[in-house]
């Protein structure tokens, strides 16, 4: 039991340590304390990871280690108890080993900032938190760490305080999330009235009978949401569609991603660990963990299918004109976490956490590989200043390649042979075609075509920044250089794993050895319908991928290695569509336009009207402004002559006989 709090609770100490000592111990003891604790919680997490999902384990088993009682309020009873099983050791793996390398890596990184303990101390605070949410036995203790993520990216986002951008970035990225949390605390809500309870163990017992066995019995109202009467069925849609618009804003979805491109204003370190491979997936997490749920609600569960497609198109075809190196690497998180999204939508839900596995070397390993080409020419992130970078930092160059060939799924169908992209993807893709349903086929198309536009961008952003001639400046090309091994060492490692992470793991996650890895932690029809069908679909299906990522490769060989001119010529002529691309389809001016605006016209009517005009005039200010008057007037009277003041004691005395003088008559 020891060994699942050190995990939780080290991070913590890292971040207190650091926090509030920092100054204290300096920048260099902070960078090694906090990176020496998350050394020791990576390898912890691997031994979990081992030995609960390749342990010799009879049935489900779910390890419940109570670290202290919560809350007893009414019918509300928690403990603050970490939950392990294989789906929490699979999250250990993914976010303390990524989170261990960016700490490695800020060293060499952050070596100049002067605010390097602040830093570090962000960084654990975000895994202490990420580890609180995949922990969580319950909703409430997940929320808390859902809002830690958020607290902590806010932080890391705008880390850089005295640059406009970078707080702009960090207020958007918190503002989109409300409005996805906001839906999400309802849900949890929803779930407590229908169940009684927000504890997973008897949320997930419940639910295997919560819907009437007799389809045709008279509905019975279980739920008021917004008005609307609820019965069993709709009321579990709802809940789960709240719970979905939670997970929307977390994990960028469309109309709630806005802000996932903009966060790429933060140092690159913070992009690799909370952008790509961890805080995004929070999203992924919590609709695997409540599988049991999703799956009495097939409504909502197409939902999540063609939202999880949109998302995977959009995101592709956005990256396929821009010229930043780190939004390019942003929208191609963005398209992924779509695949991620239609796998759990179908029902694969192992293949989707394969592919948030996977996903997080090889993206951590391009955002990384993108921190040291922004290292090597002096902070440039545009790729057209950049071109020709392969001789001069080669290392990174080759890491960078080999994080590209396992986004795009470089692979051979039917083989052993490919990268981990290549198992986790394809398995998505099949799976949607498996899933027999309309949805299916449409997620199916969507991402066969995003396949195509991923292969297309990613070379793109290989070709323009490491191929053809330099287009940096004399000066920065002086300079460039390869990166110091403390930041080329995480590099070696994520490569490994984007090249056989899924090779190895691919018949665990969702193969043959699915149930005695997975034990029911996630939901499975029987006989794993969806796994079975997933190994017959026709072979046109499985080359399917592979020709697009080839369509990709070889389209964009020619637009920027042979004709280099092509891209210029297609854009002028096809400027409508160019534009649209390159401005992200209008979303941010869309929202500017109805909700930005308005807020501000509202917030500057009650300003000026309401608190300025009317409350400061006719209250505070008007009853100060009166009294001023008032003493102006009386001032006046202390003239200073002797005659002034007789005249009025005269007056004074001729007003008080009278007043006698009245009273008395009456």
């Amino acid at each position: 039991m020891l060994i699942y709090k050190a995990i939780v609770f080290l991070p913590l100490i890292g971040f207190l340590i650091a926090g509030l000592f920092g100054r204290q111990i300096g920048a260099k003891a902070s960078e090694y304390i906090t990176t020496g604790l998350m050394v020791i919680v990576a390898i912890l997490s691997w031994i979990v990871f081992i030995n609960v999902g390749f342990g010799h384990h009879e049935g489900s088993e779910v390890i419940k280690v109570t670290v202290l009682r919560w809350i007893q309020s009414g019918g509300i009873d928690v403990e603050w108890a970490l939950r392990i099983d294989t789906l929490t050791a699979v999250m250990f793996v993914v976010v303390n080993t990524v989170s261990m390398l960016v700490h490695l890596y800020s060293i060499g990184y952050m070596h100049h900032d002067p605010h390097r303990p602040r830093f570090f101390a962000y960084l654990s605070l975000f895994t202490f938190a990420m580890l609180m949410l995949v922990t969580a036995d319950n909703l409430l203790q997940l929320f808390f760490g859902w809002e830690g993520v958020g607290l902590a990216s806010y932080l890391l986002i705008g880390f850089w305080f005295k640059k406009a951008s970078a707080t702009g970035a960090a207020m958007k990225a918190f503002i989109v999330n409300r409005v996805g949390d906001f839906g999400f605390i309802l849900g949890i809500s929803a779930v407590f009235v229908m169940f009684g309870s927000i504890n997973f163990e008897t949320i997930f017992a419940a639910a295997q009978s919560y819907l009437p066995a007799d389809p045709n019995a008279a509905p019975e109202v279980v739920l008021n949401l917004f008005g609307m009467q609820l019965d069993r069925a709709d009321a579990l849609t709802g809940a789960c569609l709240l719970l979905f618009m939670g997970a929307m804003g977390k994990s960028a979805q469309f109309l709630l991603h806005t802000w996932l491109p903009d966060a790429m204003e933060g140092p690159t370190p913070v992009s690799a660990l909370i952008h790509a491979a961890t805080m995004v997936t929070a999203g992924v997490f919590l609709v695997a963990r409540m599988s049991p749920l999703f799956e009495l609600s097939q409504d909502a569960l197409m939902i999540v299918t063609i939202i999880g497609a949109i998302t995977a198109f959009f995101a592709a075809t956005v990256g396929l004109v821009q010229n930043d190196i780190k939004r390019v690497i942003a929208y191609s998180t963005c398209s992924q976490l779509g695949y991620m999204f239609v796998a759990l939508g179908v029902g694969a839900y192992g293949a989707a956490v394969f592919h948030l596995f996977t996903h997080a070397f090889f993206k951590a390993l391009l955002f990384l590989g993108a921190g040291s080409v922004i290292h090597a020419v002096d902070g440039e992130q545009d790729m057209r200043y950049m071109g020709g970078l392969r001789k001069h930092i080669p290392v990174t160059f080759w890491a960078m390649t080999i994080g590209t060939i396992a986004l795009t799924g470089v692979g051979i169908p039917g083989t052993v042979i490919g990268t981990a992209g290549f198992f986790s993807k394809d398995a998505i893709i099949e799976s949607a075609f498996a899933s027999h349903s309309s949805v299916g086929v449409f997620a199916f198309t969507l991402l066969v075509i995003a396949a195509l536009f991923t292969s297309f961008y990613s070379w793109r952003l290989a070709f323009l920044t490491f191929f053809g001639k330099p287009r940096a400046s004399a000066d920065v090309m002086h300079h460039v250089h390869e990166s110091p091994q403390v930041m080329l060492i995480p590099l070696y490692v994520l490569s490994i794993g984007a090249l056989v992470a899924g090779f190895i793991f691919k018949e665990y996650f969702f193969g043959h050895h699915y149930d005695e890895f997975w034990r029911g932690v996630l939901f499975t029809l029987p006989t794993n319908t969806v796994v079975e069908d997933f190994h017959n679909v026709p072979k046109w299906v499985k080359w399917s991928p592979f020709v697009a990522m080839a369509l990709g490769f070889v389209t964009a060989w020619y637009m920027y290695i042979k004709n280099p001119a092509a891209p210029k010529k297609l854009a002028e002529q096809q400027w409508v569509l160019y534009n649209f691309l390159l401005n992200k389809w209008y979303f941010d001016e869309l929202y500017d336009f109805l909700f930005v605006r308005p807020s501000k016209a509202l917030g500057r009517f009650l300003w000026k009207k309401g608190d300025v005009a009317t409350i400061d005039a006719y209250g505070p200010n008007g009853i100060a402004a009166g009294v001023a008057g008032l003493t102006q007037k009386v001032v006046r009277l202390q003239s200073g002559y002797l005659y002034h003041y007789a005249f009025a004691m005269l007056i004074g005395i001729a007003a008080l006989i009278t007043w006698m003088m009245l009273g008395s008559s009456l």
